[in-house]
């Protein structure tokens, strides 16, 4: 579904839907065919699959993100965040039509994963 949102709206709507953890809501931001790269994961691609992914986060404990900054560069915006226990990340987002196409994430993932009580993964 398209939208008039322009990209920095969209993610600024994405960090409300996300800190009421909406995931349904959150979804309709993402494209089809949207890709979503945890960069210590393989990309994730596509809305379900990112639904999923996302359905595992939420699970696992209580997400939020305190918004450090955000820069709008056209149809790109980058957030700078940290969430509940303080720790600090950067998300990179692409808008087209209104819509996430592909979005990266950049943190501590063993951090994270960690203070989430989610088992680590084994080689």
């Amino acid at each position: 579904m398209r939208s008039n949102l322009k990209p920095i709206e969209v993610v600024q709507r994405w960090i409300e839907l996300f800190n009421q953890a909406d995931l349904d809501a959150i979804m309709s931001l993402y494209a089809d065919e949207a890709t979503l790269h945890l960069m210590f994961a393989d990309p994730i691609k596509g809305r379900i699959s990112i639904h999923g992914a996302f359905t595992a986060y939420f699970a696992a404990g209580n997400l939020y993100c305190n918004v450090g900054h955000l820069h709008d560069a056209g149809e790109f915006v980058i957030l700078e965040w940290t969430d509940a226990s303080g720790l600090p990340g950067a998300n990179f987002y692409q808008i087209q039509d209104g819509q996430i196409v592909h979005q990266r994430n950049y943190f501590d993932q063993l951090t994270f994963l960690r203070k989430m009580g989610i088992p680590l993964p084994t080689e």
